[in-house]
């Protein structure tokens, strides 16, 4: 794509200009400047009526007498930001134009050419702005290829690799989409290093800061525009433009041509439409996974119907190894249970799974069970897969996910856990529910597994497995009642903490003391009231091992 106007230096090569026999006198770091126009002038007060980019020709014949009011000529001219100055000497001026007003234009960087040779004036404006006329014809040619390549692209509902590979390829510019946290979706380099172009990526784009929705950054050298619909803004798409084709813009810089702004504000709605049309359509799918499976879960529907369903929307479920898996948010460092889940962040669990999955090649039904758990059920054609097949889940979901990638000597704050593999429709019920009670069982277990099953969450397990049951529930409030009451009592001197960092430190003060953030004197007097409060022998092994099976237990009870 060439450029709206011809710039000065185009201008100069023309044949009716070079007829004049031109000189280049000063600004010749400006010849680059387009000329969006040509004006004829003869009077000094000509800046008036100029709206910047013109290309101004004249014999002086009006102009001033005295230096100071050619010097005040040039810099209402330069103020305006003219893209030059052209004089045709033999009128007014023979040997050459004024040192007064060269130097003038030097000082402001006003390219100043000088005619030696007579040339209708008239040749000139006509081979210009038929050279503008041809550029704007062929930019609006462009145009109407942006417009309609950006149709076609919504139309065929392109994913944003290919939307950011055809705006890159359209403007001949290296593209990026990036999300609000300065992530890069996709990219192209436009044949240039994608190392070079990515390398810190982040702190780079946070300096980028255009003002507006569209905008271009003279500093950085980038065009950029929001991308979003309906007010939910989610990313920026970036458009590097070195300023090889300036457009005048107000002092201070130029800016891009139009198209290349066209250009990103229509890839940017192409990419907010494709999202906002595959949101939906994952809506209704979500929302067909999520009824057949509260339906395998709940018996609201017959397998032969979940599995026709299933069948319908690319799942095949019969004849099939089925696999429950459930991937949940941890508990906090609290003692009121796991940490409450938005809305927002169960949904992007619940992306992130089924990104996951798609990354695995794996095929199942998933979507959102309460407020802190997705579940899915893998379909795989054969069972001696399923270890494989859980452990890629797995290392996908952490590629995608951040806060499932743990730091070191810390577990990621989202845990998988699956069930027994089964081999019809009709046990899935079976294998989802087990993995839900190993989620649920593994929330506060701190090692860092790949994937909880059952064999890892031992006695927290079975104590899931039976906390419905009254008997559990009565051990509970035998063994840890009065103490519950007191808490209660007294919401700022909470001592099932207490009580809970002693036996998780295998009754050793001294580490409990640091695990509860106390001295150990604060502490030991925390035991002591405990131990009158339950009565109970705090140095006992028998009696805390059973105060432990009651804190397991009241943990599985209150779980949701």
């Amino acid at each position: 794509m060439s450029p709206v106007f011809p710039t000065v230096r185009e201008v100069l090569a023309l044949d009716p200009v070079r007829h004049g026999a031109p000189r280049l006198v000063a600004g010749e770091k400006a010849v680059d400047r387009p000329v969006r126009w040509v004006h004829v002038a003869e009077v000094p007060d000509i800046a008036t009526l100029l709206r910047g980019g013109e290309l101004v020709l004249t014999t002086g014949i009006g102009l001033p007498a005295d230096d100071a009011g050619l010097r005040a000529f040039i810099e209402t001219l330069a103020d305006v930001r003219v893209s030059g100055l052209v004089v045709e000497l033999g009128r007014r001026y023979f040997g050459g134009v004024p040192r007064a007003m060269a130097a003038a234009a030097a000082r402001r960087g006003l390219p100043l050419v000088e005619l030696r040779r007579a040339t209708p004036f008239v040749r000139i404006t006509e081979a210009v702005h038929a050279l503008i006329v041809d550029a704007q014809l062929h930019e609006l040619r462009a145009t109407e290829e942006i417009h309609q390549r950006f149709t076609e692209l919504s139309v065929s509902g392109a994913g944003p690799q290919e939307v950011v590979r055809q705006a890159a390829e359209l403007a001949g510019c290296p593209v990026v989409l990036e999300n609000l946290a300065r992530q890069v979706l996709a990219y192209d380099p436009a044949g240039e290093s994608a190392e070079l172009l990515l390398d810190g990526w982040e702190q780079h784009s946070r300096r980028i800061q255009p003002a507006g929705r569209t905008a271009y950054d003279p500093d950085s050298g980038w065009l950029v525009t929001t991308v979003g619909a309906r007010e939910q803004d989610w990313g920026r798409l970036l458009l590097r433009w070195p300023g090889r084709e300036a457009t005048t813009a107000p002092p201070g810089g130029t800016t891009p041509p139009t198209r290349l702004t066209i250009l990103v504000e229509r890839a940017a709605s192409t990419l907010a439409l494709g999202r906002l049309i595959r949101r939906d359509a994952e809506g209704l799918e979500r929302q067909l996974h999520r009824t057949l499976l509260t339906a395998l879960l709940d018996h609201s529907r017959s397998v032969d119907e979940v599995a026709l369903r299933a069948r319908a929307i690319g799942v095949t479920l019969d004849r099939r190894h089925l696999v429950g898996v459930v991937v949940r948010h941890r508990a906090d460092d609290g003692e009121d249970g796991p940490e409450e889940a938005g809305p927002a962040r169960l949904r992007d669990l619940a992306e992130a799974v089924g990104q996951a999955l798609r990354e695995a090649k794996l095929t199942a039904l998933t979507s959102a069970l309460d407020d802190q758990a997705v579940g899915a059920l893998l379909a795989l054609a054969d069972p001696g897969t399923e270890a494989k097949a859980l452990a890629a889940f797995a290392a996908a979901l952490r590629r995608v996910r951040v806060d499932a990638r743990p730091a070191p000597g810390m577990p990621g704050a989202v845990l998988v856990a699956a069930g027994s593999g089964v081999g019809s429709l009709r046990e899935a019920h079976r294998s989802l529910v087990e993995a839900r009670q190993v989620a649920d069982a593994a929330r506060r277990d701190r090692r860092d597994l790949p994937v909880f099953r059952l064999p890892h969450v031992g006695l927290a397990g079975l104590l899931h497995l039976l906390r419905e049951d009254p008997r559990v529930q009565t051990f509970v409030e035998r063994e840890l009642g009065p103490l519950l009451a007191y808490d209660a009592r007294h919401p700022r001197d909470q001592l099932l903490g207490t009580l809970r960092a002693y036996l998780e430190q295998g009754r050793n003060k001294s580490a409990a003391a640091v695990a509860a953030h106390l001295s150990r004197p604060a502490f030991y007097e925390r035991l002591a009231r405990i131990a009158r409060i339950l009565d109970v022998d705090l140095d006992s092994v028998d009696a805390c091992l059973s105060l432990h099976v009651a804190l397991l237990a009241l943990d599985a009870v209150r779980a949701r």
